[in-house]
């Protein structure tokens, strides 16, 4: 099913290079790309890759915080065609093994760590190794390749198709082990264009991103959020809150996403005080539910007014619904908004049947967003999507006559870890 905004994650950074190439781009680790100089970077890594042999449908797990060798590597890996794994940077070994065997990974691109996490160590724990290591910091450790130091090559650029898979993002889903819902083009372009839509996202914008872009918030409501509109990524390496406030005060940012405990955590920082949000104006929340009280606190003291509220799921890629930049209160904090355009939604009773408004059941989806399957798992995949394309997400909710959805609860379980 088609969407507006059909173009490939490849030719969509191309096109903003070729239409405004001086325009910034990317603001991370105190550096500043233009969209041409961020073209050039993607390019360059994808010729190196493509020397190392990487290639249409190869899987590459990236594990990596919010840095700018994350955005190159979102472009670089979708013009070759090949599959970018997303990492949770808080796995340790045993899950990071698991994933790598499940995707298939051909290369793990991987960082120092965090404050609390030794990527180095962990990788070295694992019993089976990809076939290539690559660094991205220094020292480079035995057998692993410098990210930095690689030599990059022509590339015969590959045909990508909208519905080629380009991104996988592990899911705990409804059963203990992850799976990888496989992403294309289509189903995440798209919905990083609505989302950026419905902030009213223009090329003046500039998001402070300091959600991980391991996530579906991060890498579609984020970077496709932002470059499907010609706005600035402003990143910040992980959720801190003084580096937040920081970032936004600094690069004199107009958006910020978050969940609502991270909005809370800015608001009670000592140091909140002394920070000047008048740039900002629009947002996501989402995660789970605003309490009232939070969302007046961040539209009265962060000058969010424009705040919206998200919901959706990763098979989803991830949203579904939003909020309106000029809903009243009590429909950001009790609703998450309206279907966004281009989406089908449906709720049904535990036999399948549609059930009309105001009546509670499981919200079942159909349209662009919706998953391409799970990989290597078609048995799952036939259980969350049925023969007419309608993806079932679990969560039991009711539709208004206005149109808006409440989540009230959840039909399967699910694990929410750090959410």
């Amino acid at each position: 099913m088609g969407g507006v905004c059909d173009v490939t994650v490849g030719q969509l950074l191309l096109e903003w290079s070729g239409r405004c190439p001086d325009k910034l781009a990317l603001v991370a680790s105190g550096r500043s790309l233009t969209f041409a100089q961020l073209q050039q970077r993607a390019d360059h890594v994808a010729g190196a890759l493509h020397r190392l042999g990487i290639g249409p449908g190869d899987r590459v797990a990236v594990w990596l915080n919010n840095r700018q060798e994350w955005i190159e590597l979102q472009f670089a890996l979708a013009r070759l065609g090949a599959i970018l794994v997303t990492v949770n940077t808080a796995f340790r070994s045993h899950e990071l093994e698991y994933l790598l065997l499940q995707s298939g990974a051909r290369a793990l691109v991987f960082m120092s760590g965090t404050s609390t996490l030794d990527f180095v160590q962990e990788v070295a724990a694992l019993s089976s190794r990809p076939e290539l290591l690559i660094f991205v910091d220094q020292p480079v450790p035995p057998g692993a390749l410098d990210y930095h130091d690689l030599p990059s090559g022509p590339v015969e650029w590959p045909e990508v198709g909208l519905d080629d898979c380009i991104n996988m993002q592990y899911t705990s889903g409804t059963t203990g082990f992850p799976k990888g819902v496989r992403l294309t083009s289509r189903n995440i372009v798209n919905n990083g264009y609505w989302l950026g839509r419905g902030l009213n996202f223009a090329r003046d914008d500039r998001l402070c991103l300091c959600v991980p872009l391991f996530h579906c918030f991060g890498c579609v409501i984020g970077v496709l959020g932002a470059y499907t509109h010609g706005a600035s990524l402003h990143l910040v390496p992980s959720f801190e809150p003084l580096a937040v406030m920081e970032t936004v005060q600094r690069d004199s940012c107009t958006a910020l996403y978050g969940v609502p405990t991270m909005f809370l955590a800015q608001l009670e920082h000592p140091e909140f005080p002394r920070f000047d949000f008048s740039s900002l104006r629009t947002g996501v929340m989402a995660g789970s539910l605003c309490p009232e009280a939070l969302m007046r606190r961040v539209i009265e003291h962060m000058n969010l007014s424009g705040m919206t509220i998200a919901y959706g799921l990763t098979e989803a890629s991830p949203a579904i619904t939003q909020t309106l930049l000029d809903d009243p209160l009590d429909l950001r904090t009790q609703t998450v908004g309206r279907v966004l355009p281009g989406l089908e939604v449906q709720i049904r009773d535990a036999q399948g049947q549609v059930l009309g408004v105001g009546e509670l059941g499981e919200l079942c989806v159909r349209g662009y967003n919706v998953m391409q399957g799970y990989h290597n798992d078609p048995e799952a995949t036939a259980r969350a999507v049925d023969a007419q394309g309608w993806l079932a997400t679990g969560d039991q909710a009711s539709i208004c006559r206005q149109g808006y959805v409440r989540i009230t609860g959840r039909i399967k379980d699910i694990i929410i870890r750090g959410g």
